[in-house]
């Protein structure tokens, strides 16, 4: 939204943008407004986590350590899978585009230059990451 919109004027808009600034920078829930927070899960409900209990839902696939199914599940969310086949600077800008932290943007910055990936699997070999064994 553009500033001083026929919605609402400037000060409103400085007053929305610094209610949150906090949640934009800290990546979690501000305490600000305790109304606004997430409830916990219930004594009875399991644990909204991405690894609950320290397990991966149907384990590890061979081949892979948890921190390679959550490192290369997270490079996937910012890159999806119409970008392929692309080079480095495509998937550079594609990450970008879709906000992806300064960490996976340094990731994509070692890929090798003037190489086309075929798919995930293969931009997570480039990056040193594990490769699944084949099941069948």
């Amino acid at each position: 939204m553009e500033r001083g919109s026929d919605k609402h004027g400037f000060r409103v808009d400085d007053a929305m943008a610094a209610e949150t600034e906090a949640l934009q920078r800290s990546g979690h829930e501000s305490h600000t407004e305790e109304w606004k927070e997430a409830e916990p899960s219930g004594e009875d409900q399991p644990s909204a986590d991405l690894v609950p209990g320290g397990t991966l839902t149907g384990g590890v696939p061979e081949g892979l350590t948890p921190s390679d199914v959550e490192g290369r599940s997270e490079l996937a969310t910012y890159l999806g899978p119409a970008v392929y086949p692309a080079n480095r600077t495509m998937l550079e800008d594609r990450a970008a585009e879709q906000n992806a932290p300064d960490r996976i943007l340094e990731q994509l910055r070692r890929l090798p230059d003037g190489r086309e990936f075929e798919n995930l699997a293969d931009v997570w070999t480039a990056l040193g990451g594990g490769t699944e064994q084949t099941r069948f």
